[in-house]
């Protein structure tokens, strides 16, 4: 079984075109700001996008695209109810045997299995269903000479699809300084589990250890932002968190004490703008972030201790805020 131990802050979980099940009714079409405010694909994009990117090349990925999981498992029969109910069953129980995209697998192995709330993966297969993906630009012909010139599940019908080169400028600070955040994401991501896969857990600590930093930098010049992690309980003493984020990060809390969805917390000046965005644990985080000894192997356990002397990231549960992401821009 393949460790994902790395993926460490990184939530992961679940980006071709629509499929020729029915267009939609005027009643469905969402208009583009409910699009991006849309539960579903939050929690897709936070969730699933570091290892299903739509934006890494053919050659770089580490699991296929959200529109290939669309096309493969939409047909023009296929109901809502049947889609979710596929996907949650999948996700629950990934295995070779029970997967309708046998060529991903066999590139890129068996999803993981992990613990994810029934509820989250509903809400994305519904966004899913409903609405164009995002695609990496090599799709389309990707999958029209995989099923031999057209013949796979169709093209787009009366709908646009957001496409990951859209400008960002256009839209609401917070979903700007959150695509910053997922490409950041996507990047160390990539980088992570390519070194897992290759080398295993251990070699992949010791080169977050390094170029966790280096690579966060590059994407903060790439995006003209400053992109950064904090924690209340940091690893590395370079991401502790300054008083005013100490502040964000207990308001993060506060939502997950009430179960409360948490949205992004922007600060804006005349000039400048503020994005913070939270930084939950799930079932891999505890790989790195959880119990020594009980969620966390004895010899992962010596290597933190060895890279990180001062580690004050353990002790953590599911779902918990671990830190947040603090992303500052200008106007």
């Amino acid at each position: 079984m393949r460790l994902l131990t790395l993926l460490l802050a990184f939530t992961v979980f679940f980006s071709c075109k629509d499929t020729n099940r029915p267009s939609y009714s005027k009643k469905n079409v969402a208009t583009a700001k409910n699009i991006h405010q849309h539960e579903g694909r939050k929690l897709m994009e936070n969730k699933c996008y570091v290892c299903h990117s739509p934006s890494a090349s053919h050659d770089d990925r580490i699991a296929p695209p959200m529109v290939a999981i669309k096309k493969h498992y939409i047909s023009s029969k296929t109901t809502k109810e049947e889609f979710i109910k596929s996907v949650q069953n999948f996700v629950k129980n990934p295995t070779k045997e029970a997967t309708k995209m046998r060529g991903a697998v066999k590139r890129f192995g068996v999803m993981p299995k992990q613990a994810f709330a029934a509820d989250d993966i509903k809400k994305i297969a519904d966004y899913i269903f409903e609405n164009a993906i995002e695609e990496p630009e090599w799709f389309e012909s990707h999958f029209n000479e995989e099923r031999g010139k057209g013949k796979g599940n169709g093209k787009m019908k009366g709908r646009q699809n957001h496409k990951m080169g859209e400008n960002l400028k256009d839209l609401p600070t917070s979903e700007r300084g959150l695509q910053f955040v997922l490409s950041t994401k996507a990047v160390l991501g990539k980088n992570l589990m390519g070194k897992i896969q290759k080398e295993g857990t251990l070699a992949a600590l010791k080169f977050c250890n390094v170029k966790a930093y280096p690579l966060t930098d590059s994407m903060s010049v790439y995006h003209n932002a400053t992109i950064k992690r904090v924690s209340d309980k940091p690893r590395n003493p370079k991401n502790a968190a300054n008083v005013e984020e100490l502040k964000i990060i207990n308001s993060f809390k506060n939502d997950v004490a009430t179960n409360k969805y948490s949205k992004p917390i922007v600060v804006e000046s005349s000039n400048h703008v503020n994005v913070y965005y939270p930084i939950k644990t799930n079932s891999m985080c505890l790989q790195c972030h959880g119990t020594p000894k009980t969620d966390i192997t004895v010899n992962t356990l010596a290597a933190l201790k060895k890279l990180y002397p001062n580690d004050k990231a353990l002790g953590y549960s599911l779902n918990q805020v671990r830190g947040i992401w603090n992303v500052s821009f200008s106007k």
